[in-house]
């Protein structure tokens, strides 16, 4: 069996495997996460807007911090992940946060499996598309659980950070999907020196394949933006120039770091 067929099983085991690494990290805060401090950052949260009341699906939820911060503003919140060991801890999380928030352990495609019913957001964010290889299957699943006029609220790494080796001094990879990427990883992105091995399977995505799976499956683009920072010191060489927001150094502003789409499924 190849990785690329079995890659559900290996990046289950890979998230699995990171899962009690990134609950310790300074990265992930969880202490402060539990006082009460929102892990969203002011991208999504400007383009979420006032949530309370609305009703959200949360894709690729990792251990829950995101939706349990979308609950605390007042949502609905449900969030999916499809590494057991991440939704055991984000179930945990809301009970010591006294949150009420949903989960469910599945494979993003898998989900009309588990879950019928339609919301009025899907969000998802930050290091996501990157573990699905079919963008068309992944809209059809948005569209499917989003309420005609819901929107879709994403932010995601840009792909041309993606494009560059670890220490962005070359192109080493292909911008479009040239097919599965298989890597083994020592550390993790929240903590490199962490004694921790996982191999994972991945697939880069270009701008306009993500655009197009959605519109193709009937949602209206409302909104693309692109950002020349990350909130998130999760890439070698960075400098942190203004408080939360990174860039690699010897880039400066040159790249694009993160994208965002807000999107609106049609009547």
């Amino acid at each position: 069996m190849t990785a690329e067929s079995d890659y559900i099983a290996i990046n289950k085991h890979s998230w699995n495997n990171r899962t009690d690494v990134h609950l310790k990290s300074d990265f992930y805060d969880v202490p402060g996460f539990l006082t009460g401090k929102s892990s969203l950052n002011s991208i999504e949260l400007d383009l979420l807007g006032d949530v309370k009341g609305k009703s959200i699906l949360h894709l690729q939820c990792h251990f829950g911090q995101d939706t349990i911060s979308l609950a605390r503003m007042g949502a609905k919140a449900t969030g999916i992940d499809l590494a057991d060991k991440a939704i055991e801890s984000a179930k945990q999380l809301a009970t010591q946060t006294g949150v009420a928030a949903s989960f469910i352990c599945c494979n993003v495609y898998d989900l009309p499996n588990y879950l019928d019913q339609q919301f009025d957001l899907v969000f998802t964010s930050y290091g996501t598309i990157t573990w699905l290889p079919d963008l068309d299957k992944w809209a059809k699943i948005i569209a499917r659980f989003l309420k005609p006029g819901g929107k879709f609220i994403f932010v995601e790494f840009h792909p041309v950070v993606w494009m560059f080796d670890d220490d962005f001094e070359k192109v080493g990879y292909n911008y479009f999907n040239a097919g599965p990427i298989v890597e083994t990883e020592s550390g993790t992105y929240a903590d490199k020196s962490a004694n921790i091995v996982q191999e994972s399977v991945c697939w880069n995505h270009g701008t306009s394949e993500v655009l197009n799976s959605l519109i193709s499956n009937g949602l209206e683009i409302n909104s693309f933006n692109e950002y020349d920072y990350s909130p998130y010191n999760c890439f070698r060489k960075t400098i942190e120039f203004e408080p939360r927001k990174y860039r690699i150094e010897h880039l400066g502003n040159n790249i694009p770091m993160v994208f965002s789409v807000v999107a609106t499924k049609k009547p």
